[in-house]
């Protein structure tokens, strides 16, 4: 059930205080000099992920590259009303090619999402290219496609291992080539975007949430078959995605049922957090997963929704790593009860994007006016705030092609 009550909205102030304050931290690290009297750039100003789409840009000196880079992305921010900002910042799932080209056209979302209900014609018969037509701006298309248990196109392109099997029966090189052969399948059906690999270090039984999804309980090997699965999928011209941050491996349960906890944030340095140390900074996105996480987030405000959560990955000092500077995607937000019991749709993708997210994620596409109606509300109020709307746009459009640098 979705609360509207009281303690929902206590929630939310929650995350607005405690976004805050750590948006006050970042901006004061940003105006820091570097060692040679250089002004570092914010992380979430620029971003060193690849995109989904890459042209060669003209040779041209590093000043002047630069002011074409800054005066591309302000065109192109300002090619966009504030609502369409918004919109820029949605993905949403869709049942087949009428619904994409409806939610595209109408509503100019930033992306959509391919699930097991999604009529498969659309991607045999043209339907993700009528839907990028009806579409401003190229729009992320996006797809959970894990092998094993986790595919959504095994009956158009075959079944692959799970990512278990996988590091179990092949090597890094076998693993790459066969997310290479996979990404150039979803590359022709018009996806842009995988959330795979999972980068999660687990034990679990096989047929536990995470369980053969994950690679190993061995963070190592997790690392070297995540790369492996990342770098294919990147040279077929596929968006790899990790996930679950900070760690799904060892929860106490499944956040599609009900709220779930993972060890506290010093236990998941020394296990969990590993591999996004190499591979925050490997040209994918992160999705962060609903996870309460002791030590690190709020009670009650899982990570997808956490301030904390959100600049532990942007920042990275917290667990040594690199800062993190491309997308940051939530975990689905409206069919999975670790948020739903506690939040409403339009309240989840406020939380999500006040707290640092960049795309908001979620099922269907009937809530999509109504959320950009509730977004607008809450950026006029300055609890979202135009600055913070424009970086999350850039960031997005930086990973999708649409522009470079900044």
């Amino acid at each position: 059930m979705c609360l509207h009550s009281s303690p929902v909205a206590s929630l939310i102030m929650r995350i607005r205080r405690m976004s805050s304050v750590l948006a006050a931290t970042v901006i004061l690290a940003a105006a820091c000099s570097s060692s040679d009297g250089s002004v570092e750039q914010s992380p979430v100003a620029s971003t060193s992920v690849a995109p989904l789409a890459t042209s060669a840009p003209p040779a041209t000196s590093a000043p002047a590259a630069a002011t074409q880079s800054a005066d591309s992305c302000t065109q192109f921010l300002t090619t966009l009303t504030l609502r369409q900002k918004l919109a820029q910042l949605l993905t949403v799932g869709v049942t087949g090619t009428a619904d994409a080209v409806q939610v595209a056209s109408a509503e100019g979302v930033g992306g959509i999402f391919v699930g097991s209900w999604t009529d498969q014609t659309m991607l045999t018969s043209g339907g993700v290219a009528q839907a990028q037509a009806a579409s401003a701006v190229p729009m992320m298309v996006t797809i959970d496609e894990e092998g094993g248990r986790v595919s959504r196109v095994a009956d158009l392109l075959g079944e692959d291992p799970s990512a278990r099997v996988t590091a179990g029966t092949m090597t890094p090189e076998q693993t790459y080539e066969m997310a290479l052969e996979r990404g150039r399948g979803l590359k022709n059906f018009g996806i842009t975007v995988d959330f795979a690999p999972v980068v999660d270090v687990s034990a679990q039984d096989d047929d536990e949430v995470i369980g053969d999804r994950s690679y190993s309980d061995d963070p190592a090997v997790v690392t070297q078959y995540a790369d492996a699965y990342a770098r294919g999928l990147r040279d077929a011209g596929i968006f790899p995605v990790l996930k679950h941050f900070p760690g799904h491996g060892s929860s106490s349960g499944d956040s599609h049922t009900g709220a779930v906890s993972v060890p506290p944030l010093d236990e998941l340095k020394t296990k969990d957090l590993i591999p996004y140390r190499t591979l925050v900074t490997s040209g994918a996105g992160v999705m962060v997963g609903h996870l309460d996480v002791p030590g690190l987030t709020t009670e009650g405000v899982p990570a997808s929704i956490s301030p904390e959560a959100m600049a532990l990955l942007r920042d990275g000092t917290g667990y040594g790593a690199p800062p993190f500077t491309g997308p940051i995607f939530t975990d689905d937000l409206s069919g999975m009860a670790a948020i739903t019991s506690r939040l409403g749709i339009d309240r989840a993708v406020e939380a999500a994007l006040v707290a640092g997210a960049d795309v908001a994620l979620w099922l269907t596409t009937d809530d999509v006016p109504q959320v950009l109606d509730h977004l607008e509300q809450v950026v006029a109020s300055g609890e979202l705030t135009p600055e913070r709307v424009d970086a999350a746009v850039l960031t997005n459009a930086r990973a999708k092609g649409v522009v470079q640098g900044c």
